[in-house]
């Protein structure tokens, strides 16, 4: 299959929910450059609030890429991003899945609250998968996607 998905996770708490570390969450970006001649992998993104939301990346095996991708009869199917057990808000009614043909794109976008397992302090992550149909170039991600799917909800 050739496909690149590039999921970039922001990770925050209470702390950036209003004020200035909310515009300075609310300016990390979701898309990025991939790294030239990446093909065929997981372009892994993540940025915390307890690194002022800078960007560490990584490359990886396309096996995991957080949503299932199959290709059939020269389509690439992808399903919904995987939901936890334990976040917030439940979804009991998921968007369907999206077909691309070579050379489409998909944005799909999905956050959820977290209860601390010790403290019951919350946490909120923004999960965005950027997959591309095709082989890619760097800045594939920089334009508009061909289909966007927006999940966000609320999260209080």
């Amino acid at each position: 299959m050739d496909a690149v998905v590039q999921r970039v996770r922001t990770s925050w708490t209470k702390k950036s929910r209003g004020g200035p570390e909310a515009a300075l969450r609310n300016a990390a970006p979701t898309v990025f450059l991939l790294p030239p001649g990446l093909s065929s992998a997981l372009h892994d993104v993540a940025m915390r609030e307890s690194d002022s939301f800078e960007p560490h990346m990584q490359v990886r095996d396309l096996s995991a890429p957080g949503t299932i991708l199959r290709e059939v009869d020269g389509v690439l199917r992808v399903d919904p991003p995987e939901a936890s057990l334990f976040a917030m808000p439940r979804r009991n009614r998921r968007p369907p899945a999206v077909r691309l043909t070579p050379g489409q794109w998909l944005q799909w976008q999905i956050n959820h609250r977290f209860v601390g397992r010790y403290d019951g302090a919350w946490s909120y992550q923004l999960e965005t998968f950027n997959i591309f149909f095709g082989s890619a170039a760097p800045d594939v991600f920089l334009g508009t996607p061909t289909r966007r799917i927006d999940e966000r909800a609320a999260l209080r």
